[in-house]
């Protein structure tokens, strides 16, 4: 096992406010517990969310969805379902929802630097009324995961403004990117994929079973 290269760990919440401090009154007291028409205006203009979920462990993982505006479904003030569109098929959320119902969400929405962050409880269901509601490209979701809020809170925009992320001229040439099909090539070696395999399976995935 490699060494622990970090030093100077805080490990208690006191050493952690003697050098950053408190939050303000403002941020103390705006946390709600519902989805009020300002979160649901919000959520109705978001096609990007991020959702965190653990398993029972402790072990995380944070996975984008995304879709047109507004695809996350809002049925009640307390409750709100995400439609679960075809992916690869390891459902590291889902596995974790089973484990640990408890779920973290980042909503966005391209061009502000405020998000939405809602946490509570989740749930995978089958429900069919719902998931007809929230049909796309002709096409209904088999699963939906359904949150029962507990936070809902806006988070400043600093993130992004330090990222420049909405901000075109700062971002970077195209032909500097990273080359996922090559990154994806290199940690499945052991299969002996090539990066044109891996661009051409990437393609067909995107081009047929968006939905």
């Amino acid at each position: 096992m490699n060494k622990n290269p970090f030093k100077d760990i805080i490990a208690s919440e006191e050493v952690l406010r003697e050098i950053c401090g408190n939050p303000g009154e403002l941020v103390k007291n705006k946390t709600i517990t519902y989805l009020d028409e300002h979160c649901q205006q919000f959520i109705a203009r978001s096609g990007l969310i991020f959702m965190s979920t653990s398993n029972r462990s402790g072990s995380c993982d944070v996975s984008p969805r995304g879709d047109g505006e507004g695809f996350v479904h809002v049925v009640d003030q307390q409750h709100l379902v995400i439609p679960e569109r075809p992916g690869n098929r390891r459902f590291d959320s889902l596995l974790n929802i089973l484990s640990n119902p408890h779920i973290g969400l980042i909503f966005v929405i391209p061009g502000l630097d405020e998000t939405l962050r809602i946490n509570g409880r989740a749930a995978i269901i089958q429900d069919r009324d719902l998931m007809t509601q929230m049909q796309a490209q002709g096409k209904t979701p088999k699963l939906g995961i359904a949150v029962t809020v507990e936070e809902c809170y806006m988070h400043c925009g600093k993130a992004f403004k330090r990222s420049h992320t909405w901000e075109p001229e700062s971002w970077p040439a195209k032909e500097q990117l990273p080359k996922p099909a090559r990154i994806i090539a290199a940690h499945a070696g052991k299969l002996g994929v090539t990066e044109d395999e891996v661009a051409r399976s990437l393609k067909e995935t995107y081009e047929k079973r968006l939905y």
